[in-house]
């Protein structure tokens, strides 16, 4: 059974501790199996690449590593500040996850 994360593909997420705190991005890709996600911008690591065709040069290239999950935090779409999530029923009877904050609905 997949786990339920408060952070989605798209979300606009802040990093609240380690290396790149304080760094804000958008999620990449969320890695349900191992809870992590890799947000745009955060926790770039180089890798060496050997010619191949695609890039005949070669050389070094910065990518994104993972960070794990309880290391995110949302950003309020109203504020702009981190928040917690909550979740509630909508008027269609649908589950929709809500900022604590600003109580605003997030996308």
């Amino acid at each position: 059974m997949q786990k339920k994360l408060h952070i989605k593909k798209g979300d606009t997420v802040v990093v609240i501790t380690g290396n790149n705190k304080g760094q804000k991005g958008r999620v990449l890709e969320v890695i349900t199996k191992t809870s992590r996600a890799i947000v745009e911008g955060v926790n770039l690591m180089k890798k060496h690449t050997k010619p191949n065709a695609e890039s005949p040069q070669g050389g070094i290239v910065e990518k994104e590593a993972p960070v794990h999950i309880s290391n995110l935090m949302l950003v309020d779409p109203k504020s702009g500040e981190q928040t917690r999530i909550g979740r509630r029923l909508d008027e269609k009877g649908k589950l929709v996850r809500f900022s604590k904050k600003s109580g605003e609905e997030i996308k």
